[in-house]
């Protein structure tokens, strides 16, 4: 026998010489406005070049943190699936629970961040109105395409204090411009982007549909918890739910074991 590599076997299995997870610096990957302006340049998507935003669908305070919802990859995800269940009675309390369930969209930009230009491309998430804002300023023919590398046109980006949330507005420089003067830098740009379906996590089905089950009902996870560890890996169920189910709303949580119980 190798004994050397029967060493190293069991030290993998006892989680010994594990591999450590490379911890991710997101603000390489993420560019997020400041107080103040800004000034930005979306450029064409290495993904899809003839448009450059990506529309995703996030789940919000269902589970610890955002998940991204699975129907994005393609696949079934049980929240959505609870969601359409929900929307199929004419229970008033059944519509105002799929309405807080039903994901939200959140779009993503590559941008190159004027200033920053040694960072790369980053992505900028941002909600529908700065969306619609962005659409417009495209549609308008004084404007047109702002992502042209040759003869496109930076955003400026402003954030003030608002209340209780900042505010955010965009709009045009009144000049054109090239993306950059340097051919090699542009073309590099134009290639080397992240992704903006790949660089968020992909969570299991059952495991969303868990977030799902703790949100409608967080008490379950205590009463079927054994007697709390010092190592257990597990949130407290008050993590997950930052809204219980109302007495009248109760039958909901029936509904979910319905839907998936097989």
């Amino acid at each position: 026998m190798d004994l050397n590599a029967i060493k190293d076997r069991l030290d993998q299995l006892n989680g010994n010489n594990a591999p450590q997870k490379e911890k991710v610096d997101y603000t390489k990957i993420f560019w997020k406005p400041e107080l103040g302006k800004q000034e930005v340049r979306i450029v064409p998507s290495a993904f899809d070049p003839a448009y450059p935003f990506k529309e995703l669908k996030f789940h919000y305070g269902i589970g610890k943190y955002p998940m991204v919802a699975l129907s994005n990859f393609g696949k079934q995800d049980p929240i959505e699936e609870f969601v359409k269940e929900l929307r199929k009675t004419n229970d008033k309390d059944n519509w105002s629970l799929s309405g807080k369930l039903n994901p939200k969209t959140r779009i993503f930009a590559p941008v190159v961040v004027r200033g920053e230009e040694d960072k790369g491309v980053r992505l900028w998430g941002f909600g529908i109105t700065i969306y619609k804002a962005l659409l417009a300023l495209a549609e308008n023919e004084d404007v047109g395409d702002y992502t042209d590398v040759l003869q496109g046109r930076d955003l400026t980006v402003t954030m003030t204090a608002g209340n209780p949330y900042p505010e955010t507005t965009v709009s045009p420089r009144m000049k054109e411009s090239t993306l950059s003067d340097n051919n090699d830098l542009v073309e590099g740009w134009l290639k080397e982007q992240p992704n903006p379906i790949e660089v968020h996590r992909e969570y299991d089905y059952n495991f969303v549909k868990k977030q799902l089950q703790l949100y409608l009902d967080p008490n379950a996870a205590a009463e079927a918890s054994p007697a709390p560890a010092a190592a257990a890996p597990a949130a407290p169920a008050a993590n997950y739910a930052t809204e219980t189910v109302t007495a009248e709303a109760k039958d909901t949580v029936s509904k979910f074991d319905d839907l998936f119980n097989e």
